[in-house]
C-alpha cells in the first residue's frame, strides 16, 4: 500500500516558514500561582479563618453580653446628664476628667454607653460603662474598641485577624495575605480561562466528583475558585487599605488625587482645617437655645452639655439614633456629634459645635463626600460585615471558609503530585517571553512593588528562590549518569 505524500513544493514552503513561538503566558501564570499559593497560602488561611470567625461575632456578642446590652426598664429615657452622672458614680473618683465619649441608646430596649479614657488600654480602646437609659442603673462595664464599639470577644478576634496579637510586627502577616490574594485570584482565573478555551470544561463550573484521584481535587479547586474569585478580589482590595505600608501608600495616592474623606474641623479659631475643603460653607449656623453649661477647669465636661449639643446636632444633620458625642479634646476645640450608622443606607454625617454658645462651627455630610471616599466607606463596611447586616455576615462567612478550603485543596493537589512533581527550568520559561513583554512585566511589577512594598520584597524572594531551584536542578542533572 502506498502512502500519499504532499507535493514537494508544499513541503518546501512549510520548511521555510518561521517557527511557531512557544506559549509563555500560561507557564508564567502557573509558576506565579504555585509560588504564591505555596508560601503565602498559610497567611491567607489564617486570615480567612479568623475573618470567617469575625463575621459571626455580632450575634455572639448579643448572647455573651446580653446582660450589658439590654435595658431592663421600659420607661422613657432619662436626660443624658443623669445617665452620665450615674456612670461617673460607678466609675469612681476622677472619672469626670477621663470622659471620652457618650453613645446614647439608639432605640427602646438598648443601653447608653459612657466611654472613658484608660491609660492601661491600647489604641482606640475605651472603658465603657453601660447604663439603662430608663432607670439610670449601671449594668456593667467592658472594654470597647473603635467606631464599631467592638466588645472584648469581637476585639480579640479582630486583633487576631489583623495582627495575630503581635502588634505592628504581626500586621505584616495580614498585609502579605491581602497583597497577594488578588494575584493568586487573578492568576487562578487566568489558568481557569485557559482550560476553558482549550475545551477542558468539565469540572470547571461544578466539581467533577467522579474524576479519579488528583483530578477530582483539581476540579474542586478550579470550580470553587471560579465562584469565589470576585469576592476574594474585593477582600484583597479593602484589606490593603488597612495595611501598614501598602495602606499608607494608598492613603497618599488618594490624597494626591483629592479622593480622601473630608475631615471635620474642631478648631474654634475660625479655620476649617479640612482635608478636601468644600464644607466650609456649612459653618457658623446658630442653634436657637440657651448657652450650654460649662464645667470648671480640670473637672471634665458638664454632663448637661451633652444634651444641649446633641439637640443642636439634631437641628443640623444628625438624624439617626446611632450617634457618638465627644467633648472637646483640648481647650479651644469644639464638641463633635457624629453618626455611626454603618449599615445601608450609610449615615456618617458629623457636626462640630461650640459648647459655650451652641454655634455650629463645621459639618460634614456623607452625601457630599467624593465618590472615592464613599466607595472607601462602603468597601470597609462590606469587609467588616456591617453594610447589609446578617446577609453581609453570611457572605463573609462563606467567603472565608471557601478561601480557606481553596488553600487546603491547593496543598492537597501539590501533595498528590509528589514525588513526580518538578518545576521546569525558570531560564527556559523566561526564554519564551518576548523582550517587550519582559520590559512591560518588569515595569508593572516595579510599580506594584512601590505601591505594595511587602508584595515587591516577597516577589524578589520568589525570584531568588526560583534561581536557586534552577541552579540546583542543573547540578543534579549534571550528576546523572548518561544512559
Amino acid at each position: 500500500m502506498t502512502i500519499p505524500t504532499r507535493p514537494v513544493a508544499e513541503r518546501a514552503a512549510e520548511s521555510d516558514s518561521p517557527p511557531v513561538p512557544e506559549p509563555w503566558l500560561l507557564p508564567l501564570l502557573k509558576r506565579l500561582h504555585f509560588y504564591a499559593g505555596l508560601f503565602i497560602g498559610p497567611f491567607i488561611l489564617i486570615a480567612a479563618l479568623s475573618g470567617a470567625a469575625y463575621a459571626l461575632t455580632p450575634q455572639l456578642e448579643k448572647v455573651l453580653y446580653a446582660e450589658q446590652l439590654n435595658a431592663r426598664s421600659d420607661g422613657p429615657p432619662l436626660p443624658l446628664a443623669e445617665q452620665i452622672t450615674a456612670a461617673h458614680r460607678y466609675a469612681g473618683p476622677g472619672a469626670e476628667s477621663l470622659l471620652a465619649a457618650v453613645r446614647p441608646a439608639p432605640e427602646p430596649g438598648a443601653i447608653t454607653r459612657v466611654m472613658y479614657h484608660d491609660p492601661e488600654l491600647g489604641p482606640s480602646e475605651h472603658r465603657a460603662v453601660f447604663v439603662d437609659p430608663g432607670s439610670g442603673e449601671v449594668l456593667g462595664d467592658l472594654t470597647v474598641y473603635g467606631t464599631s464599639g467592638a466588645l472584648p470577644l469581637r476585639n480579640w478576634i479582630d486583633q487576631l485577624h489583623r495582627g495575630l496579637h503581635l502588634g505592628d510586627a504581626g500586621r505584616l502577616y495580614s498585609e502579605l495575605a491581602a497583597s497577594w490574594l488578588w494575584v493568586i485570584a487573578l492568576s487562578g482565573l487566568g489558568l481557569w480561562t485557559a482550560a476553558w478555551v482549550r475545551g477542558h470544561r468539565r469540572g470547571l463550573l461544578q466539581p467533577n466528583l467522579r474524576a479519579p484521584g488528583r483530578w477530582r481535587t483539581v476540579s474542586l479547586h478550579a470550580s470553587l475558585g471560579f465562584w469565589l474569585v470576585f469576592g476574594a478580589l474585593a477582600l484583597s482590595a479593602t484589606g490593603i487599605t488597612w495595611s501598614q505600608y501598602g495602606g499608607a501608600n494608598v492613603s497618599l495616592l488618594r490624597e494626591q488625587l483629592g479622593w480622601q474623606t473630608p475631615a471635620l474641623s474642631t478648631s474654634l479659631s475660625g479655620s476649617t482645617g479640612e482635608e478636601d475643603g468644600g464644607t466650609g460653607d456649612h459653618a457658623h449656623h446658630t442653634h436657637q437655645a440657651e448657652p450650654a453649661p460649662t464645667a470648671s477647669p480640670g473637672e471634665g465636661p458638664n454632663p448637661a452639655t451633652f444634651d444641649a449639643v446633641l439637640s443642636a446636632g439634631r437641628d443640623v444633620n444628625i438624624d439617626t439614633g446611632e450617634v457618638e458625642i465627644r467633648p472637646p479634646a483640648e481647650p479651644g476645640s469644639a464638641w463633635v456629634v457624629q453618626e455611626i450608622h454603618r449599615s445601608w443606607p450609610t449615615q456618617v454625617d458629623s457636626v462640630a459645635i461650640d459648647g459655650r454658645t451652641l454655634e455650629v462651627t463645621d459639618r460634614t455630610d456623607f452625601a457630599e463626600f467624593p465618590l472615592a471616599a464613599k466607595l472607601s466607606r462602603w468597601g470597609i463596611d462590606l469587609h467588616m460585615g456591617s453594610m447589609f447586616g446578617l446577609a453581609n455576615q453570611l457572605v463573609l462567612l462563606v467567603l472565608g471558609l471557601g478561601i480557606a478550603t481553596l488553600g487546603m485543596l491547593g496543598y492537597r493537589m501539590w501533595w498528590q503530585r509528589r514525588p513526580g512533581f518538578t518545576l521546569s527550568d525558570p531560564a527556559r520559561v523566561l526564554a519564551r517571553v518576548p523582550w517587550r513583554a519582559r520590559i512591560g512585566l518588569g515595569l508593572l511589577a516595579a510599580g506594584i512593588g512601590v505601591l505594595l512594598p511587602l508584595w515587591g520584597w516577597s516577589l524578589l524572594a520568589f525570584l531568588a528562590l526560583d534561581a536557586l531551584v534552577a541552579v540546583l536542578g542543573r547540578r543534579r542533572a549534571g550528576r546523572r549518569p548518561v544512559a
